[in-house]
């Protein structure tokens, strides 16, 4: 990784950790994450500290690409990270930190779903050093929640958030909208109850139907059109600044203070070692940047960590992609950022992005001031569209 490449990093950039833990209750319909389901917690017990032992096989073996360097934040995600036992949570956090430094406020979030909720696991996980709580709620109108083949329904996800804001100082509501047979009625009630809980952070996801799942097979025959969709969305940016909650990416509203800093060192094109079952790295070193994935299917993975075998891939990043994967990242910060990190984090000047800078100027989609882009509104509600014109064929 340390011969000499095609860039020149004067300085690396922010690392994080994303820990994959990939089994779930039942998979959803919509979901596009590599989730394997199990019948019951009981069904999965005996594989937990398997896994965890190959996670840390995992980080062991991965070391020396980021020797040095400390963590800012974990992530740990799945599947739904909230089925395994909080003792072992506790284990793995314990096993990490012998390993890698963290920072002293490093963020530690933990995904959880309401139909994993039990009365004082949230304190359990607290107590095994979690900081952050991320509930996917995605609704809590029964009826939408059986078409998205959830776990739970509305009287779990309530007691959950209400468990969660007496434990947590900070954490994340998760909500989807233009749901099957969703009006907007419909979702304004959603929205509300939602805000009743005082989330500190907001995610707020339009459903799609992404490849390889069961929706893009089937389709729901009542998805909401695209003009009762923007209605929604124009009803979230109301709602959430009368709360408080301010929009700084995308999909992502949060009071000062609690905006998810893991997820800011993704649009920041920031650095993050994945590990686990199918888990995606981004490294950057002197002359390169390379991104890895592991093997997706958990058996195999755990088979594979013990003999240091866990990559199904690892390519670098060519040169000519960079500026298209930077973009992509960092046109979904509302605030925009400075030119400068551009060139600090892919080693190319500015003046690369020159002249799609200004076709996306001449379109309305971004703002430029000296050296700092913002996307417009119309970039925002066009992300697509903005990104694609830094797209390098």
């Amino acid at each position: 990784m340390m011969r000499v490449g095609t860039l020149q990093l004067n300085s690396l950039p922010p690392l994080s950790l994303y820990i994959h833990l990939p089994w779930c209750l039942k998979k959803c319909p919509y979901c596009d994450f590599n989730s394997h389901e199990v019948k019951s917690s009981e069904q999965l017990h005996g594989k937990q500290e398997e896994y965890i032992q190959a996670l840390i096989h995992d980080l062991e073996q991965s070391l020396d690409l980021i020797w040095g360097r400390s963590i800012q934040t974990i992530f740990i995600g799945g599947g739904t990270p909230s089925l395994f036992e909080p003792e072992l949570i506790d284990q793995l956090l314990s096993l990490v930190r012998a390993r890698v430094n963290l920072v002293a406020d490093c963020e530690i979030t933990l995904e959880a779903n309401p139909g994993t909720f039990e009365r004082d696991r949230f304190k359990a996980f607290k107590a095994a050093g979690v900081n952050r709580l991320s509930i996917g709620v995605q609704s809590f109108n029964d009826r939408f929640l059986n078409a998205l083949g959830r776990v739970h329904n509305k009287s779990q996800a309530v007691e959950a958030l209400q468990e969660a804001s007496s434990t947590f100082q900070t954490f994340n509501l998760d909500l989807m909208y233009a749901l099957p047979g969703q009006s907007l009625e419909d979702f304004k009630e959603d929205l509300a109850t939602a805000l009743s809980f005082a989330p500190p952070h907001l995610s707020i996801y339009h459903l799609t139907l992404e490849p390889n799942t069961y929706f893009a097979k089937y389709p729901p025959k009542d998805l909401p059109d695209e003009d009762t969709a923007f209605d929604m969305l124009d009803w979230i940016t109301q709602e959430t600044e009368q709360k408080g909650l301010s929009r700084y990416e995308v999909s992502a509203f949060a009071k000062p203070g609690h905006r998810c800093q893991h997820n800011l060192n993704y649009w920041h094109f920031g650095d993050y070692l994945g590990i686990g079952a199918g888990a995606h790295s981004k490294l950057s070193f002197a002359h390169r940047i390379v991104r890895q994935v592991r093997i997706r299917d958990p058996q195999q993975y755990v088979a594979g960590a013990k003999e240091g075998s866990q990559l199904a891939q690892h390519h670098e990043i060519k040169r000519k992609s960079l500026a298209f994967e930077f973009m992509l990242n960092a046109l979904r910060l509302k605030e925009g950022f400075d030119l400068s990190e551009f060139l600090e984090r892919t080693g190319l000047p500015a003046s690369s992005l020159q002249n799609q800078v200004q076709l996306a100027v001449e379109k309305g989609f971004l703002i430029q001031k000296d050296s700092w882009l913002e996307p417009t509104p119309k970039g925002f509600d066009f992300l697509n569209d903005l990104t694609t014109l830094f797209l390098n064929d």
